[in-house]
């Protein structure tokens, strides 16, 4: 799966949505679990494809090492990045979340997603 889940594209939705998951999902690199979790959410917005968050306490953050680099949303606030490295494998601003994201998500804050190079996938029951 890898976080390739349908994109929402209906106009009329709101532009973002958050959501339990649902079952338990791991995110893994270069042969590691990175996090896993019963207790992630899934934001869609509207022209991307849906994003999974993990909480904090669900990611190992032994591998993450935080950077200097942020961005701004002007639907969800700034982002902190994280590069994540495990063995010989080290991926720059690999990890996001937002400490303080704006009200209508405020659901996330603190919560981390990755970028497509970590693998995301329910786990099987």
């Amino acid at each position: 799966m890898s976080q390739a889940m349908s994109h929402q594209t209906d106009a009329n939705a709101p532009r973002i949505t958050i959501e339990a998951f649902g079952p338990r999902v791991r995110a893994t690199f270069n042969g590691a679990t990175v996090a896993d979790s019963t207790r992630a959410l899934v934001l869609r917005e509207r022209g991307y494809p849906p994003r999974i968050y993990f909480p904090p306490g669900d990611v190992d953050m032994g591998l993450l090492r935080p950077t200097r680099h942020t961005t701004h949303c002007p639907h969800k606030g700034d982002a902190a990045y994280w590069t994540l490295r495990v063995g010989d494998r080290e991926v720059e601003n690999a990890a996001w979340s937002y400490p303080h994201p704006i009200d209508d998500v405020a659901a996330i804050a603190g919560h981390l997603s990755f970028v497509d190079a970590v693998a995301v996938d329910p786990v099987p029951a």
